[in-house]
């Protein structure tokens, strides 16, 4: 599921132009990141960490489909937050929602990573969708 959320302020925050490397935890997913393959799904921003997550296989709970009208995206990023977009009010707002918020935690449909360091990023167990990592 794609689209766009009308009663949230638009995100201007462009895909990494270069190569990164980005670890999903605790699944210890190593995955490079391809620009030129951005987007790597419809869900979220284009080359947001749900994005990514999409394209390395990981499954990442995003009941709103990727538009900010949830919080069930909910990660934590413990390396490389640096190089993301700032938080909007509206994603904020949303994380205000979220379990276990840190000072690290972003929803990974509105992060989107410029690609200036490698990252790393913690998907907490209420995030993950336990149906779909079973094959």
């Amino acid at each position: 599921m794609a689209g766009i959320n009308p009663y949230i302020e638009k995100v201007d925050a462009p895909p990494a132009k270069c190569r990164f490397k980005i670890t999903f935890k605790p699944m210890e997913t190593a995955f490079e990141v391809s620009p030129e393959k951005i987007p790597y799904d419809r869900t979220g921003l284009p080359g947001s960490l749900l994005d990514i997550a999409a394209g390395a296989g990981v499954d990442i709970d995003h009941a709103c489909g990727g538009v900010a009208a949830c919080s069930t995206c909910h990660v934590i990023v413990h390396k490389g937050l640096e190089s993301c977009n700032v938080a909007t009010e509206d994603e904020q707002d949303m994380l205000d929602e979220a379990r276990g918020v840190t000072m690290e935690s972003r929803l990974a449909c509105q992060c989107v990573p410029d690609g200036s360091t490698e990252m790393v990023v913690e998907v907490p167990a209420w995030s993950r969708n336990m149906v779909r990592e079973a094959h």
